[in-house]
C-alpha cells in the first residue's frame, strides 16, 4: 500500500498564536495551524477533510467555536481564503443536529436553499429520496445528521465545521457518516470539513490530516495552562488517507494505538 499522489497548495485556513479566555482561565495557547487545498491528479474534486482530537476539557468546543466566527480568540487571528472568519461564512453541523420540527425533511432543505430542484437531487444522492416527506421526529440520528450536512451544503458553504458526529451512534450509522463525510469532501476541490471529535478510529477512517489538541507539561510534569495543537499528522504520507477498508489493516491498528498513547497523556 502506497500512498497516493497530490499536492498541498495554497492556504485555505490559517491560525496564528491564537489564544482563547473563558473568564480569567486560558483554554486556548498560542495555536498555530493551517489547511491547505490538496490537489491530486488521479481525483478531480478532491476536498480536504481535518480531524481535531483531544479530550474532554481540551478546548475543542471553543476552537470550534473560533473557527465558526462565533467567538472572537482574545490574541492572534483566524484567516478563511485570506479574510479574517466570520459568522455565516462556515457551516457548523451540531452535535444535535437541529431541524424545523415543523417542515418535513424535504421543507428543511428547502428553507436552507430555496431550491427543491436541488434538494431533491442532494436527497437522491445521498441516499434519503424516501424520507423527503417525513418530520424530523421520525428520522434516526444518523438520518439527522445526513439532513443537517444536506442544509449546510444548499447554503452554499464549502468549509464545514461537525461537532461530535460520531457521537451515541452504532457501527452501521457511523459507516454511513464517515461514507458521507468522504463524499461531501470530493464534491468541490475547495470543499473542507473540519471534524471535531473524540473517536480516534472513525477520525483515521475519513480524515487526510490530524490535529491533536491538549495540554503540554512542564518538566515538573504539571500541565501547562492553555490547550494547543501539540501534534499534527499527516495521514497522506503515513499511507492512511483515501484507501478504502484501511480500518482492517494492521497499519490502521498500529496508528490509532499511537495516536491513543498520546492522547491519554494529554
Amino acid at each position: 500500500m502506497t500512498a497516493h499522489p497530490c499536492e498541498r497548495r495554497e492556504a485555505l485556513l490559517e491560525l496564528a498564536g491564537v489564544d482563547a479566555l473563558l473568564g480569567d482561565r486560558l483554554v486556548l495557547r498560542g495555536v498555530d495551524a493551517a489547511i491547505r487545498n490538496i490537489v491530486r491528479p488521479d481525483v478531480a474534486g478532491q476536498g480536504q477533510v481535518v480531524g481535531v482530537l483531544g479530550p474532554s476539557g481540551a478546548g475543542k468546543t471553543t476552537l470550534l467555536r473560533i473557527l465558526a466566527g462565533l467567538a472572537a480568540p482574545s490574541r492572534g487571528r483566524v484567516l478563511l481564503d485570506g479574510a479574517p472568519v466570520r459568522a455565516g461564512r462556515v457551516g457548523v453541523v451540531y452535535q444535535r443536529c437541529p431541524l424545523f420540527e415543523h417542515r418535513t425533511v424535504l421543507g428543511n432543505l428547502v428553507a436552507a436553499g430555496r431550491s427543491a430542484e436541488r434538494a431533491h437531487a442532494l436527497l437522491e444522492r445521498f441516499g434519503l429520496a424516501a424520507r423527503a416527506d417525513a418530520w424530523p421526529r421520525e428520522l434516526s440520528g444518523g438520518e439527522r445528521q445526513r439532513v443537517a450536512i444536506l442544509q449546510q451544503l444548499l447554503c452554499g458553504h464549502t468549509f464545514l465545521l461537525m461537532d461530535e458526529p460520531f457521537s451515541s451512534l452504532d457501527p452501521i450509522h457511523k459507516a454511513k457518516v464517515c461514507e458521507l463525510i468522504v463524499e461531501v469532501s470530493r464534491l468541490s476541490e475547495r470543499n473542507t470539513i473540519v471534524v471535531v471529535t473524540h473517536d480516534i478510529p472513525e477520525a483515521v477512517k475519513v480524515c487526510d490530516t490530524l490535529w491533536l489538541l491538549g495540554r503540554e507539561r512542564a518538566p515538573s510534569g504539571e500541565p501547562l495552562p492553555g490547550s494547543r495543537i501539540t501534534e499534527s499528522y499527516d495521514l497522506i504520507a503515513r499511507e492512511l488517507a483515501w484507501h478504502e477498508g484501511i480500518e482492517r489493516t494492521p497499519r490502521f491498528t498500529d496508528f490509532v494505538r499511537e495516536v491513543g498513547d498520546r492522547f491519554a497523556g494529554l
